[in-house]
């Protein structure tokens, strides 16, 4: 996949944060070489965050996120500040603009970023202008052990540095190596069961199965794809049993019967709960499924926001096994997008989707988020398997 076409979800989001008229808009226009973001004397003029991709060398395909001033005030400011809050959930990486030598604003949002385990340079903005900008960056390093880097949007001065470390500090967790690399390796024949349904788009590939696809060439195997009806015709004119099945979570009680004694089984929604976020912690929350009745409330979230289509996965094929299980007094809720509650207590169990649409970042904040309040979560595979009573027979880590 080239750059340029690289999906927002697997970018390095970068986070611009500091008061307002900060020169937070300007240091993106100074880094990117290009007018992306509108600069303006007066303080507020960018409200809600910004997402803007970009091709930035030497980082590679990055996300920047261009934030309200966090010391914006009033009722609406409250509103803009609370956005630039949920700007950090999908922060990899983050800028903290230094612009006065009042640190109040600033220390509360280091710390909170440093909670979210989000790494942080310092910038202190406007060097050109400021004739105490290195007592300023003395102070910063200081109170936290950080040294500032000096940044002129103006001169252009600071940028080689401010790319550099960036480079310095991409978490190593930012991607997870290889969406198959712990399944397969070279020569391994794949297959690939891809029903090409009302959830696939006319004429094209969903998302991850194009994915998954590349990162299986990427990896040098062999590849077959097939549509469910086409799976037992494909084996048979296979040679040799292929050494990994891939399927849609949708066709496991069709797919499954027909596995070869000794082929492994996973799922594309199951390889992204492990690329996207946390396999164990689906599989531990998939468990909650047993405790379910019908006085528990399901909350199940979508990454995608998309007119229902019949059969949806999420809001009809779940809900229906589901209730089938447990009763009909089952309540089940559906959120989508960013639309994702603060309290999770009422619920029972979260299910989320494969998250092809999301950086990891913001995934696992979900799933922490989850953890802290002590409600399980599971992702659309991994409770389908559950449901469908063959967890324990799909191969999650080699």
């Amino acid at each position: 996949m080239e750059l340029s076409n690289t999906p927002a979800a697997n970018r390095l989001h970068i986070g611009i944060y500091g008061r307002r008229n900060s020169g937070k808009s300007s240091l993106i226009n100074a880094v990117t070489g290009h007018d992306i973001a509108l600069v303006s004397e007066v303080a507020g003029t960018t409200t809600d965050p910004v997402y803007k991709a970009m091709e930035i060398h030497p980082i590679g395909p990055c996300m920047l996120i261009d934030t309200a001033g966090f010391d914006d005030e009033g009722k609406l400011g409250a509103m803009r500040v609370e956005k630039t809050r949920k700007a950090m959930e999908k922060t990899d990486v983050a800028l903290l603009l230094f612009s006065t030598g009042d640190f109040s604003k600033e220390a509360q949002w280091l710390e909170e970023l440093k909670k979210r385990r989000i790494p942080v340079i310092p910038v202190v903005s406007k060097a050109d202008v400021r004739k105490d900008a290195e007592e300023l960056a003395a102070k910063v390093k200081e109170e936290w052990g950080l040294t500032p880097i000096l940044f002129s949007a103006k001169e252009k001065t600071g940028v080689k540095e401010l790319l550099a470390a960036l480079v310095r500090v991409i978490p190593e967790d930012f991607e997870a190596e290889s969406i198959t690399g712990h399944l397969v390796k070279e020569d391994d024949v794949v297959l690939l069961v891809m029903p090409q349904d009302i959830q696939a788009p006319k004429g094209r590939l969903i998302l991850p199965q194009v994915q998954t696809i590349r990162d299986l060439l990427d990896r040098k195997c062999i590849v077959m794809s097939v549509t469910t009806d086409k799976l037992a015709l494909a084996l048979k004119s296979l040679a040799k049993p292929p050494k990994l099945i891939i399927t849609d979570s949708q066709a496991f009680a069709d797919v499954y019967p027909l596995k070869p004694e000794g082929t492994w089984l996973t799922s594309f929604s199951v390889l992204f709960a492990q690329y996207k976020g946390d396999i164990g912690a689906f599989k531990e929350g998939a468990a909650a499924i047993d405790g379910l009745t019908e006085r528990s409330r399901v909350l199940i979230a979508e990454a995608c926001t998309h007119a229902p289509l019949t059969e949806d996965i999420g809001r009809v094929k779940i809900p229906r096994l589901l209730q089938k299980r447990v009763g009909p007094g089952l309540s089940i809720d559906l959120v989508s997008g960013t639309d994702f509650p603060d309290d999770l207590t009422p619920y029972s169990l979260i299910i989320h989707c494969g998250a092809c649409m999301f950086n990891r970042k913001y995934v696992l904040s979900r799933i922490r988020r989850a953890q802290e309040q002590g409600v399980p979560i599971t992702n659309y595979g991994v409770a389908l398997a559950k449901l469908t009573g063959i967890l324990d027979k799909l191969t999650l880590r080699a």
